[in-house]
């Protein structure tokens, strides 16, 4: 009995031995012994490919390109141009002798360089004339005009001047310029279509027009001016119910938009 037991007793302990000593050496020899230890989604493909991240992450910095856009992304943005240079100042112009006058004069009439040099140009650039203003009667519209003291003023009896009364003075382009409310003017044309009948949306004043005569400057309503600037007014008819005729007849109002 004794030696039966010591020998069943035996056994167990001879199975654990051999089995122990068996896992080692198969553990050893699986190929996938060494895979079995990676935690679940490192294993395979997938431990290669994280071990190539750090470098894909490193190549747009050693590149001296822009990345540049994927299928279906906007491209990248320009770079911004480089700021315009300041306006030079009454100290960075070569003024000569004239600088200290020049500086006094802006310190007299307490005006900056910019209001000195507009002074001056409003005094010389157009000789002879003087800067009317005027607008619409709700005061939407406003308006500058170069032009003479005394006007020269066209009354055209025309379908549509005469139903409005159009009676108007021309000059080019350049000597007009829109001060307030372009968005709130609106336009009308009939026929030819060349004459712009501009007026005010809200009031429905015409102050202005771009007349069929000269379609490269204004037409300006002189009853529309601000007073003050008109020393006098002359008035000439003018045939609009003939208008071809009319405009072959007159020798200058063809150029009355000219420079």
């Amino acid at each position: 009995m004794r030696r039966a037991r010591s020998g069943a007793a035996a056994k167990p302990r001879g199975q654990k031995r051999t089995g122990a000593s068996r896992a080692p050496a198969a553990a050893a020899s699986a190929p996938g012994a060494g895979r079995a230890r990676t935690p679940a989604g490192q294993t395979g493909g997938g431990s290669r490919a994280a071990t190539r991240q750090p470098s894909a992450k490193r190549r747009p910095q050693s590149s001296p390109r822009a990345p540049e856009a994927g299928p279906g992304e906007p491209p990248p943005e320009p770079p911004l141009p480089p700021p315009p240079p300041a306006a030079p100042s009454a100290s960075e112009l070569d003024l000569g002798e004239q600088r200290e006058r020049w500086e006094t004069f802006q310190k007299r009439q307490r005006l900056s360089f910019e209001g000195a040099a507009k002074l001056l140009l409003d005094t010389y650039e157009y000789q002879g004339l003087v800067k009317h203003t005027g607008g619409c009667h709700c005061g939407a519209v406003r308006f500058e005009v170069w032009a003479s003291a005394d006007l020269h003023i066209f009354d055209c009896n025309c379908s549509i001047c005469k139903k409005k009364q159009n009676r108007h003075f021309i000059v080019p382009a350049s000597r007009f310029k829109l001060l307030k409310g372009a968005e709130s003017i609106t336009t009308y044309t009939f026929n030819t279509h060349k004459a712009q009948h501009t007026f005010c949306k809200r009031c429905g004043v015409q102050s202005f027009y771009s007349p069929r005569s000269n379609p490269g400057g204004f037409g300006i309503a002189p009853h529309c001016l601000d007073e003050g600037t008109v020393r006098s007014v002359v008035v000439e008819e003018f045939n609009g119910s003939d208008w071809e005729k009319a405009m072959r007849e007159h020798k200058t109002i063809k150029s009355l938009s000219k420079e």
